[in-house]
C-alpha cells in the first residue's frame, strides 16, 4: 500500500513501530490477564498506564515526522510557493493514507475509550491502592485485609463519590508517586485528618445512623502472664445505645450523633488527642453548654484562632478499617483461637517480653530473632517439652509470627503506638479525651468518666472463680495485679503507656 511521501522518512517510521510494538503488546497482555485473571497489579499498571502513553508517544511522533519531511522537501523547491500540503483524493496513494488514518483513529478511539474505562477502574481498585506501592502500604493493605471493611473499596472511604473529590484524590496521588519514587515518604505514613471527607459523606453511605443499635454483649477474654496463662475473662453489656431500640438515641455512646443534638469540640493537637473545649447544643430547646478543661485551659483569644469541629462516626472510629492491635491484644487472641497453645507454660509471659521490650529493624529479622528466642527459653526453661512436644513450640512460634506481620511493620516503623485508636481507653485516652472528670461548665455541670456511662459489668474472673452480678447490676471493676486501686485515681490509658 503506497501512503504519502511524507510518511517514509526515519522519525516517522520509529514513530509507527513505537506505536504498533505498544499497540501489540497491549492486546497480548490484556489476553493474558484475561487468562490468568490473578495477575499481578504490575501488569495492570503497563497495560492501561504505561504502554498507552508510549502508544500515544508514537502516534505523535508521525506527523512530525510528515510535517518536518513535507518542510525539507518545500526547502528543496525554490520555485514552489504553495505553504500547505495538497490532497488530491484522485492519487491513489492519498486515498490510501486517508483510509489508514481514518481507520487508525477510528480503532485508536475505540481503544481509548476503552482503555481509559479500564484505566479509571484499576486506579480505583483495591490491588492497585495497596499493592502497586507494596513497601509503602503495606502496613494499611494488611490492617485492610483484617477489617470489618475487607470487601469494601478503598475508594469508597477515601475517595467517596463526585467528579471534585476523585479530581482532588488524583492530585494529592500524584505528589504520593513523586514521594514514594525519590524515597522522600515519612515513616509512618501521617494519618490525612485535615483531608478526610465528612462521615456523613462516605461511612453513611453504608451505614444507617437513623438504625438505633440497643445494649450488646460483649466478652473480654485475658491470658495472665504467669505460668499456666491463666485465663481471665469478663463479660461486659456495652451500652451501644438504649436498653431497647425503640428508644432511639435516648442514651448510650451512640447519643453523641443524637440528631436533636449537637456535639462540637476544639482541639490543640494535630491528632485530636487533646480536648480543651465541648461544646453541648439541644436543638429543640436551644439550650447551650461549655465544658472546659480545667487543667488545660485554652488561652486567652485561642479559641478564634482553633476550628471548632461537630462530633461525627470518624472521631471515635477513627481507625475503622486500618487497625494496629496491641500485642496485649493479639496475644490474647491467639490464646483464644488455638494459634498459640494455652498449655505452653510462660507462652504469654515470654510473647509480652519480645514484643513489647525488643525492637526490630525488619520484619525478617524479627521473624529469626522470635523463633531464636522462643526456642532458646524453652530449651533452657523446659528441655522435656523441647525434646517431647516440640510441636507445641513450633505452634507457639508461627502463631506469634502471624499475628506480628499483622500488626507490626519494622520497616515502615508502624506499630500500636504510630496510629492511636480512639474507640477505646486503655492504650491510648480515647473516650477519656472528655471523659475524664475535667472537663467542667460554668454552672458545675461534668463530663464524667464513670465506667457505667458506658458499660455494665456482668461476670469476671478465672472459669473455676467467677464473679457474676446479681439481677444484672454492675460489678465493680477488678484490676488484676493492683492492690492499691490506682486504675481508680488515673486514666487507663496513663498506667498503660508507662509500661508499654
Amino acid at each position: 500500500m503506497k501512503l504519502p511521501k511524507s510518511f517514509y522518512n526515519w522519525t516517522s517510521l520509529i514513530g509507527a513501530t513505537i506505536a504498533l510494538i505498544s499497540l501489540f503488546m497491549i492486546i497480548f497482555l490484556f489476553i493474558i490477564s484475561l487468562i490468568y485473571r490473578e495477575s499481578g497489579s504490575y501488569l495492570g499498571l503497563v497495560i492501561y498506564i504505561v504502554l498507552p502513553v508510549f502508544l500515544v508517544l508514537g502516534l505523535i511522533i508521525i506527523p512530525i515526522g510528515m510535517i518536518r519531511k513535507h518542510r525539507k522537501d518545500k526547502r528543496g523547491e525554490v520555485s514552489r510557493v504553495r505553504r500547505w500540503p495538497i490532497f488530491d483524493f484522485n492519487e491513489q496513494r492519498t486515498r490510501n493514507g486517508f483510509s489508514l488514518f481514518a481507520i487508525g483513529t477510528t480503532l485508536f478511539l475505540l481503544l481509548s475509550a476503552m482503555g481509559s474505562y479500564e484505566a479509571f477502574h484499576y486506579t480505583e481498585s483495591v490491588k492497585f491502592c495497596g499493592t502497586l506501592c507494596h513497601r509503602v502500604m503495606k502496613p494499611e493493605y494488611v490492617a485492610y485485609q483484617n477489617s470489618a471493611h475487607a470487601r469494601v473499596a478503598c475508594v469508597d472511604c477515601h475517595v467517596g463519590t463526585g467528579a471534585n473529590w476523585y479530581v482532588r484524590s488524583k492530585l494529592s496521588g500524584l505528589y504520593q508517586v513523586y514521594a514514594t519514587l525519590l524515597n522522600i515518604y515519612p515513616r509512618p505514613i501521617p494519618t490525612p485528618i485535615k483531608n478526610l471527607r465528612p462521615a456523613r459523606e462516605t461511612c453513611e453511605e453504608c451505614h444507617w445512623p437513623e438504625k438505633f443499635y440497643a445494649h450488646q454483649l460483649v466478652k473480654k477474654v485475658h491470658y495472665l502472664a504467669d505460668g499456666s496463662n491463666t485465663e481471665w475473662t469478663m463479660n461486659l453489656m456495652l451500652k451501644i445505645g438504649p436498653e431497647h431500640s425503640s428508644l432511639g438515641l435516648l442514651e448510650g455512646i451512640h447519643w453523641h450523633i443524637n440528631p436533636e443534638v449537637t456535639i462540637e469540640y476544639v482541639s490543640t493537637s494535630l491528632d485530636r488527642e487533646i480536648i480543651p473545649w465541648v461544646r453541648y447544643t439541644n436543638k429543640k430547646t436551644g439550650k447551650k453548654i461549655i465544658y472546659e478543661d480545667s487543667e488545660n485551659p485554652l488561652q486567652t483569644g485561642q479559641l478564634d484562632t482553633l476550628e471548632i469541629r461537630t462530633m461525627d462516626c470518624i472521631d471515635c472510629h477513627n481507625r475503622p478499617s486500618h487497625h494496629y492491635n496491641t500485642p496485649i491484644t493479639f496475644i490474647n487472641d491467639a490464646l483464644t483461637s488455638g494459634k498459640i497453645p494455652r498449655e505452653l507454660p510462660d507462652i504469654k509471659f515470654l510473647a509480652m517480653d519480645l514484643l513489647y521490650h525488643k525492637e526490630y529493624s525488619t520484619e525478617d529479622s524479627a521473624m529469626l530473632l522470635l523463633d531464636s528466642e522462643v526456642r532458646a527459653y524453652y530449651e533452657m526453661m523446659y528441655p522435656e517439652i523441647t525434646e517431647g512436644k516440640g510441636e507445641m513450640v513450633d505452634q507457639a512460634i508461627n502463631g506469634i509470627q502471624g499475628e506480628f506481620r499483622k500488626n507490626i511493620f519494622p520497616e515502615m516503623k508502624v506499630t500500636w503506638k504510630a496510629y492511636v485508636n480512639h474507640l477505646s481507653h486503655v492504650e491510648s485516652d480515647g473516650c477519656f479525651r472528655c471523659h475524664n472528670n475535667r472537663h467542667t461548665s460554668s454552672d458545675g455541670a461534668v463530663i464524667s468518666r464513670d465506667c457505667n456511662n458506658c458499660h455494665h459489668i456482668l461476670s469476671q474472673g478465672t472459669p473455676d472463680n467467677m464473679q457474676t452480678s446479681v439481677n444484672g447490676e454492675s460489678l465493680e471493676f477488678h484490676h488484676l495485679n493492683d492492690n492499691r486501686q490506682a486504675w481508680k485515681e488515673k486514666l487507663c490509658s496513663e498506667c498503660h503507656r508507662e509500661l508499654y
